[in-house]
């Protein structure tokens, strides 16, 4: 069997060393925050759910490594040893792609035909993200998942605008966390194994997930892309939040309101910008599978 050259970039010491500089003083400004409300004992209802839902530790999300087919020279390069997906080599250190055990080869497989399908498959825009309000629909304030900040309606008056909306959510993981009495109004049934024919470029959790998709191919990802990823994720969070049911404006997030024509057109046209940003990263994590399964 022919094995393929590819073409390695091999970096000198002050340039990874200033890469990798660049991407923890970019996270940082993330990642800090977060640990100082924990430290506190504070929660915050939009930005922990980047913390949580996605488990990826904000230490990993600071560390950087610098994805396949770069070499970094110089001795402290060495340090990147510790990982056993990395290997020397007469040019200095680099990770290897052909150390992916089998079972993540699957994963990647499995992840290649997902991102490959969302690119062909048309975007849709008209969920206007009833999910949140399905989350709480017919609930009592104690099961409310952020039962310490307040709905912007009376459960009466949220449930008549869930039950007059269509609701028609692809994305499984929002819709297993719609109420049971929710479930029936939702025109799709998502489950696991359909995430591949039902999942689309304009949800905004499917676009929240690509930061899970890159971190899940760590230490392999470029870590600017997992930043670029998480950047995106934590702007959609947001929006998710601002057009929830949720009454957030004491931490300064204005409610989107979907349940009227212009919160609904307001909503759209973020849903339209934030699957325009997810194409590029969408189509740098195919190229990354790609390179994995090579």
């Amino acid at each position: 069997m022919s094995l393929i050259a590819v073409p390695t970039t091999v970096l000198a010491e002050t340039a990874w060393r200033e890469r990798q500089r660049a991407h923890e003083t970019r996270v940082r400004q993330w990642t800090d925050p977060h640990q100082d409300r924990a430290a506190r004992g504070e929660k915050h209802p939009v930005y922990d759910f980047l913390f949580s839902y996605y488990a990826f530790r904000p230490a990993w999300l600071r560390r950087w490594h610098p994805g396949p087919d770069v070499t970094l020279a110089g001795e402290d390069a060495r340090e990147f040893l510790r990982w056993e997906e990395y290997r020397e080599n007469a040019d200095g250190v680099s990770i290897d792609p052909a150390s992916l055990p089998e079972r993540r080869r699957e994963f990647v497989g499995w992840l290649r035909q997902l991102l490959a399908a969302m690119q062909t498959r048309p975007a849709f825009f008209g969920c206007y993200g009833l999910h949140e309000w399905a989350m709480v629909y017919r609930q009592t304030s104690e099961e409310t998942r952020h039962n310490a900040w307040p709905l912007r309606f009376a459960p009466a008056e949220l449930a008549q605008i869930v039950e007059s909306s269509a609701v028609c959510c692809s994305h499984f993981d929002a819709f297993r966390f719609f109420t049971a009495p929710a479930r029936p109004l939702n025109r799709l049934q998502p489950t696991r194994e359909t995430t591949p024919l039902l999942e689309q470029r304009g949800c905004l959790h499917a676009n929240m997930d690509l930061y899970k998709w890159a971190f899940k191919l760590a230490p392999f990802t470029p870590s600017e892309l997992i930043a670029d990823c998480f950047e995106l994720a934590r702007d959609i969070r947001e929006i998710d939040m601002r057009a929830s049911p949720y009454d957030l404006r004491a931490l300064g997030f204005a409610p989107i309101p979907i349940e009227t024509a212009s919160g609904k057109s307001e909503y759209e046209q973020h849903q339209r910008a934030f699957a325009a940003r997810g194409e590029p990263l969408r189509a740098r994590l195919l190229a990354l599978c790609e390179r994995l399964l090579a």
